[in-house]
């Protein structure tokens, strides 16, 4: 009788080695999404080593201040991407309900994303820094030149405005947000110089960049918040002035 016993049981250790299977997947599939999650917060925390290796002791200094401390990190998932080819814009699943605020930086695991533009309860649309509408203020991390980066309406694309003839800015230096206007926080990667041109007959160099962070492979991003931005945000949801 035993191969009948044996048999007989199959049906159930089948069941049984199933279910315990699919509650493995199951758990392996959480783990990674929780792992994803964490690789990006950290990545984020690495960024501000490229201003800290590019600069001279005062700005590390800086860098080292209580200012750039981030007190709050917040990580986003991508809704829905504008198909206007005018608009270089997106919606998050994050609003005023998560402390959301117009203005606030958003980035992902290489660079600054761009701002975000307007807040609704439970999303909130970001402007993305290569939309023609956006520019961001920045400084060259090779030797603290500043400028400002402006979108070109096209997503891998950025100029680099009023940047004088004889300005020492070279192709592959690394361009990081300065903290002017205090609306970005002060070291983050914001692009790469790619071309720079001179014409003799123009007072002004013709530069142009390829933003850091990944804009066409982006799907989710982090939203951040330092000592400054999180009084400014407050002050924002509550209507204040």
């Amino acid at each position: 009788m035993t191969p009948v016993i044996y048999l007989a049981d199959i049906p159930r250790e089948f069941s049984a080695w199933g279910g315990q299977s699919l509650a493995t997947r199951s758990q392996l599939r959480q783990e990674n999404q929780k792992l994803r999650e964490e690789s990006r917060i950290l990545k984020s925390q690495l960024q501000k080593f490229i201003a800290i290796q590019a600069e001279n002791s005062r700005l590390r200094n800086l860098l080292g201040s209580e200012n750039l401390e981030l007190e709050k990190r917040l990580l986003a998932e991508i809704i829905h991407i504008d198909d206007d080819p005018f608009r270089l814009d997106f919606v998050i699943n994050k609003g005023s309900s998560s402390g959301v605020f117009e203005g606030q930086t958003v980035i992902d695991a290489n660079g600054i994303v761009g701002q975000v533009e307007t807040v609704f309860l439970t999303s909130a649309r970001v402007l993305m820094i290569s939309d023609a509408r956006h520019a961001i203020p920045i400084r060259v991390a090779r030797n603290n030149v500043r400028s400002i980066a402006a979108g070109s309406g096209q997503i891998n694309q950025l100029f680099l405005r009023n940047v004088t003839d004889t300005t020492d800015i070279k192709v592959g230096d690394v361009l990081i947000s300065s903290g002017l206007g205090q609306k970005f926080p002060v070291g983050y990667p914001v692009a790469t110089v790619t071309e720079v041109k001179h014409d003799p007959g123009k007072a002004y160099a013709m530069i142009t960049a390829v933003p850091n962070a990944k804009l066409e492979q982006l799907s989710s991003v982090l939203l951040v918040w330092t000592d400054q931005t999180e009084d400014f945000g407050e002050a924002e949801i509550n209507g204040e002035d």
